[in-house]
């Protein structure tokens, strides 16, 4: 990761941390509620209390907080100091150690945990770099789990279209979202195998409550047409080493 990247990114956490990122990023909306839930099914539903989890950027520990009923041991890192702070006032049990890391060199062996999860923040990465490093932490036959923004969605490529567009939406400078297909090429070309990227999510964490039944019964629907479901708001990334 470059010194400015890094940089950047520490600054973005405190950032997160005067605004409380659960409002931040709208996940305290009714709305976001729902697209919180159905995101944490998703990234929980392999763990098992057996496993050893990284969870990759884990900010404030607002995911960290349920992963850890899972009763799988959760390392849980992030670069930010200021975001880890919250983390670690927010989140307390035994299952879970806290650590300031840089997701580009973790200070673990090989082939050390189950499974690497994580949810909105491979985009803040350095693609290669980042998966290049859980490759290499991963056991063999372990797996990725990762919810992240989609860059064909109408709103997240404007979010990104502009650095004053980007300031507008507190998306920090680095920022960037994906595209399925060239996302596949570069999981694959790290030797990952069995890789599922599926587009998901159309519920705006700003949906007014009465809509919500009704987007939501639409979002599922449009996930089944082809061409369609290319313009969600998320991708649900799985890999296996």
């Amino acid at each position: 990761m470059s010194d400015d990247r890094l940089k950047n990114e520490i600054e973005h956490g405190k950032l997160l941390r005067q605004s409380w990122s659960g409002q931040f990023w709208y996940w305290e909306t009714p709305a976001g509620k729902r697209r919180f839930l159905r995101r944490l099914k998703l990234i929980t539903s392999h763990i098992k209390p057996d496993m050893k989890v990284l969870e990759l950027g884990c900010g404030v520990g607002y995911f960290t907080e349920y992963l850890a009923q899972t009763n799988a041991y959760i390392v849980a890192n992030d670069i930010s100091p200021d975001l880890l702070d919250v983390a670690k006032s927010r989140v307390v049990a035994t299952n879970v150690e806290f650590k300031v890391e840089n997701a580009y060199d973790l200070t673990y062996s090989d082939d050390t945990f189950d499974s690497v999860v994580g949810s909105s923040v491979v985009h803040h990465l350095e693609l290669e770099d980042a998966v290049k490093e859980c490759f290499r932490v991963l056991k063999p036959g372990g797996s990725i789990y990762f919810a992240e923004p989609n860059l064909m969605n109408p709103h997240v490529f404007l979010e990104r279209s502009h650095k004053v567009i980007r300031r507008m939406a507190n998306v920090s400078p680095n920022e960037t979202a994906f595209l399925r297909g060239s996302l596949h090429k570069v999981l694959a070309a790290h030797k990952f195998r069995n890789i599922s990227i599926v587009p998901f999510d159309f519920l705006h964490p700003l949906t007014p409550p009465p809509l919500i039944p009704f987007v939501e019964n639409v979002g599922r629907y449009l996930e089944r047409i082809p061409i369609l479901k290319e313009f969600s708001g998320s991708l649900f990334i799985t890999a296996q080493k």
